[in-house]
Parts: C-alpha cells; structure tokens; sequence
C-alpha cells in the first residue's frame, strides 16, 4: 500500500511540475523548427501561440504512440489465453473528454484575442498603401503629394513595396482576377486577396532590410513567379525614393499599373518577309 501512494505522490509531482514548466517550453523549440527572424510588433505574439500548440499536441502525440506501442505488447495474442471483455473505464473517459476540450477553449481564447489585434483593429496613424493582386504580379499603389489614395498623383510601382522602419502600414488587398495570398513569412502576416472584396492587413518593422512578398496561393501556371519585394528603410530614405518615384512619371490614365514583368513580356514577333505578288 506504501509503495502504491509513493507511486501516485510521483505521478502527481511529475504532471504539476510539467504544467509549471509548459510557459517556459512554450518559448523553446528544437533547431530544425525554428522560425524566421520575427520582424512585425505582433510576430512574437503569434510565434508564442504557435510555440504553445506545438508543444501541446507534440506531447500529447508522443504519449498516444508510447500508449499505443504498450498496448499492442501488452494485450497481443498469446497461446491460451481468452480475450477478456471489458466496457471501458467511465471515469478515463470523462478525464480525456474534459481535459482536450478545456485545453481547446484556453487556446480559442488566448487567439481570439490576438486576432482581434492584428486583424480586427488597424492602427488609425498608419500608412496607407493599396495593394492589387494580378497574374502575375503585385500592383502597388502609395498616396502621392496630396497623402490621399486613388487621386491623380498617386504614385505606383510593380512589385515593389517601399516603407519607412517603425511606421505602422495598413495594405488595402484587391485582387483582379483569382484569389491571391499576400504572404510576408518575416512578418507572420498572411491574407488573401479576393476578387471583388477590399481586405486589409497591417504590419511594421523595427529593422531595416529586404524581404520577399510571396504569394501563398495557387493561382494559376505562373503563381512560382508570383514574387514582389519589400524594403523597410529610414524616414529619409524613404521620402528620397518617394520623391524619385514620382518624377520618373505620371501614373496611366486608368490609374492602374499596366506594365507586367519582365518574364511575362510577350517577345516581339518575329519580322516577316515581304509577300510575293501574285
């Protein structure tokens, strides 16, 4: 009877002490699943939420296998001896029933609420851009002099997106054809653009550097080129490639970006004889 409650005292020790230390293991994770360098404000918010299911569904996978393996050795068929009915263990039952479904709640909660920070509520002092989905590239549109999108002098450019480091940045996403991904690995935002809907993603970034815009949809035999560029830079630097923006042109009449990339350029037919006479 002793040794039964050193057992149960030991089982009770090991599963308080692994809830004490899920905060701290929720941080950590082994080098082949690291993540990208977090670059937004909200990155580590996410990577956090991320870390913690993770470690979650890792433990209880890794105990599941070990359960199963036990199972299968322990009850495998042996000559002589009768299989034994058994209904079942109401009170396990209840215990893995309850527990996942406590778990599951916690979780909604902790990412209801930083949902509702990244996508629900956009900063009302950012910058505003619009950002157009084509095949297959990245239509992006800034304010020109006048700070005001979608007037005569807004400045546009193909796969480029410019913004000053530590200025918040609100993208109104459209799409002109298929469903696209607007997809900034670096900065945990992903958002798709849908045709005929106007959705809305944020973002900043604390460092200055280049990264890629992907986009993280399948839309169509050209989506591996799908690729634009993103370039966070000081407030000065920012305002000089602004300017220079907008003294290489006017937008063109439509006000949208008609010029594809280099790769989709159709090639210039080749010349052709002179036609005889009949």
């Amino acid at each position: 009877m002793a040794g039964v409650r050193a057992r149960g005292r030991l089982r009770t020790a090991a599963v308080v002490t692994a809830l004490a230390l899920l905060p701290a293991l929720a941080g950590a994770l082994p080098f082949w699943l690291k993540l990208p360098p977090a670059e937004s404000s909200f990155a580590e918010e996410i990577d956090r939420i991320f870390r913690l299911i993770l470690w979650i569904t890792g433990v209880i996978f890794v105990v599941v296998e070990l359960l199963l393996v036990y199972f299968l050795i322990r009850y495998r068929h042996r000559e002589g001896r009768r299989a034994h009915y058994t209904h079942g263990n109401n009170r396990l039952e209840v215990i893995w029933t309850i527990v996942p479904a406590i778990i599951c709640v916690v979780l909604a909660l902790l990412s209801r609420r930083v949902w509702a920070e990244i996508k629900q509520r956009m900063p009302e002092d950012a910058m505003q851009l619009e950002v157009t989905a084509e095949q297959f590239a990245w239509n992006i549109r800034y304010p020109g002099p006048d700070g005001k999108l979608n007037t005569p002098d807004d400045i546009l450019t193909l796969n480029q997106l410019h913004f000053p480091v530590g200025t918040k940045v609100v993208v109104s996403l459209h799409s002109k054809d298929v469903i696209h991904s607007f997809f900034l690995p670096e900065f945990r935002v992903k958002q798709d653009a849908v045709p005929g809907m106007t959705t809305k993603v944020w973002f900043d970034a604390a460092h200055v550097g280049n990264w890629e815009i992907a986009c993280a949809e399948l839309c169509g035999l050209g989506h591996y080129r799908m690729k634009g560029f993103l370039v966070a830079e000081s407030p000065e630097d920012f305002q000089k490639w602004l300017a220079e923006q907008a003294a290489a042109g006017a937008p063109p009449p439509d006000g949208k970006v008609s010029v594809p990339p280099a790769d989709r350029t159709p090639a210039a037919p080749p010349a052709q004889e002179g036609k005889q006479s009949s």
